[in-house]
Parts: C-alpha cells; structure tokens; sequence
C-alpha cells in the first residue's frame, strides 16, 4: 500500500529522511513491518562514493542501512504498536546490537525493509522494544541486525498543539 498521508505527516523524518515509498507488510500477531526503499544513486552518503569500476561499485552505503533501521522501527511504531508522534511519543535508538552486511546493496533493484519486535517491555510511559531486522534485495539477504529503542511518551507543549 502507499505512504498514508497521515504516517507521513506523523514521522520522526521529513521525506528526504524517510527515504521509503510503500508498506508492504503490517502482521500485528507478527509484531512485524515490512517496507520499501527505492535505490538510486542520489541515495545520501551513496552519492558521494568515489566509484571505481571492478574495485569500488555504487552501493546503498551501509551507514544509511543503519539509519534506515530507524526509519523501518518508525513503521513499527506507527502501524504494529499504534504510537504517534503528534500525541508526544518519540523515540530513539539505544543500542546496536548486531549488525551483519551480508552482500552489497546495488543500485536499481528496491530494498525490501523487514522490521519485527522480539521484546517490548512496556513501563508506562515508556516501552523498551529490541527488533530484529532483514534487508532484502531482489530476495537476497543484504542486511540482518538486531537493535534495541527507547519510545517515550512526553507532554506536548501547548504551543506545539496549536500549531498542528
């Protein structure tokens, strides 16, 4: 399915950070999203790479694979545990875990993001969740890790209310 507007609207990243185009997945008995990312070669930190045939390709960088994981919990966030950001939830990633790069990621092809909780520890108004994730390209494993976020819950200042 496309971006819902209103998840758009909601996340943590404007679109240049959101970087993802379609929910593929939502398994609430699951705990578990899956998402798409295009690859381009205007891709951030991709851009940059210094490419030089047969040595050093054009490649998802793996610094942004590690930044989409936030992205893929997001979803998570958004549509497995139905958490908003305009209601004063927000949240950051805590601890790496794992991270395993298990082929480079190519341009052209889209990464499929899948993101599942394994633990929530919910302690109102705060929830501890560790995810596993696996980046697929084409079918192929690209990516596997496993991370732990910190989501909390604050006041939203009267001003901030006003002006959504």
């Amino acid at each position: 399915m496309p971006l819902d507007p209103d998840f758009v609207a909601d996340c943590l990243y404007e679109s240049d950070g959101l970087m993802i185009d379609e929910v593929l997945k939502v398994d609430l008995e699951q705990s578990l999203v899956q998402v798409r990312m295009p690859t381009h070669e205007n891709l951030p930190i991709t851009a940059t790479q210094r490419v030089r045939p047969g040595i050093h390709p054009r490649h998802v960088s793996g610094g942004l694979m590690v930044h989409m994981t936030g992205v893929a919990a997001f979803a998570h966030f958004y549509y497995v545990l139905g958490l908003r950001h305009g209601q004063g939830w927000t949240g950051y990633g805590v601890r790496i875990q794992d991270a395993r790069f298990h082929k480079l990621a190519d341009i052209g092809p889209p990464l499929v993001l899948e993101c599942k909780a394994v633990h929530v520890r919910r302690m109102p108004p705060k929830m501890l969740v560790r995810y596993e994730f696996n980046f697929t390209q084409e079918g192929v494993l690209v990516y596997q890790g496993q991370q732990t976020a910190f989501w909390m819950q604050v006041e939203v200042p009267t001003e901030v209310r006003e002006s959504a």
